[in-house]
């Protein structure tokens, strides 16, 4: 049986707001025992707070395992690829309680990794503190670089807005973990015991999302919801297998 591999923002809600079609179809895949996981980029939010914020919003029978974010897995990759876990931290509640479960410690400076994540907080100093860390030799590790991030209609800047300031003024590229970069599907197939033929991704992100399976060779279904619609297809020259306008497309 396939597993859906599902994307939040844009796909299932914009900010507070529902998108027409997201909860049929999870109730549809629900009420058919038909496997899914949220894979987001969206690092700021805990597996908890992801689901109270789409129970919130009317969704039946969301539980914490049904999400798997950029921040899970950055932490996941570097504790699985390094020994060392004294790292400084730009991001919310998502990023700090991934690491923490990881084993890593807070720390101001003299830090072995640079975590960078969505920080709606986030000032000149902590950007200047994160630069001075990776300049000392901290590696620098990105969650995601998602140029924009729906919100209630509109589009705010994503994550990969700061990441590349840090990167221009370090002149030292991130180590890139959320989609569309593989690390994030591998430590989700590892995590899940999943195989690549038997999934499909869907997403509204062509630039993640769906470039996350074309690169991969995974089916993926582009839903025009959010970032991307039908008209970038060929502009950015990503190709999902198939491409709706709306969720309910899918239920059968």
């Amino acid at each position: 049986m396939k597993t859906y591999i599902i994307d939040l923002d844009g796909t299932m809600y914009s900010g507070n707001k529902n998108i027409d079609g997201a909860r049929e179809f999870v109730n549809y895949l629900q009420e058919k025992n038909i496997p899914y996981i949220f894979l987001t980029n969206n690092a700021t939010r805990t597996k908890k707070q992801a689901k109270d914020h789409m129970l919130n919003l009317g969704f039946k029978n969301i539980k914490n395992e049904d999400f798997f974010t950029s921040a899970i897995a950055a932490a996941k990759y570097a504790a699985k690829n390094f020994t060392k876990r004294d790292c400084f931290t730009i991001g919310e509640d998502g990023l700090i309680e991934a690491l923490a479960d990881e084993g890593f410690n807070f720390v101001q400076e003299a830090a072995d990794f640079v975590f960078v994540g969505l920080d709606r907080k986030a000032d000149y100093s902590k950007y200047s503190d994160a630069i001075h860390n990776i300049l000392s030799g901290a590696k620098f590790i990105a969650t995601n670089t998602d140029r924009l991030l729906p919100n209630n209609g509109k589009f705010d800047a994503g994550n990969g807005s700061a990441v590349a300031m840090i990167e221009y003024a370090t002149n030292i590229q991130s180590i890139k973990v959320g989609k569309p970069y593989p690390i994030i599907l591998d430590i989700l197939i590892t995590e899940y015991n999943l195989k690549k033929e038997d999934l499909i991704l869907v997403g509204d992100n062509l630039e993640t999302d769906i470039k996350l399976g074309y690169d991969a060779k995974i089916e993926t279904i582009m839903v025009c919801t959010g970032v991307h619609t039908k008209d970038d297809v060929e502009r950015l020259k990503i190709y999902p297998t198939s491409c709706i306008n709306n969720l309910k497309e899918l239920i059968k």
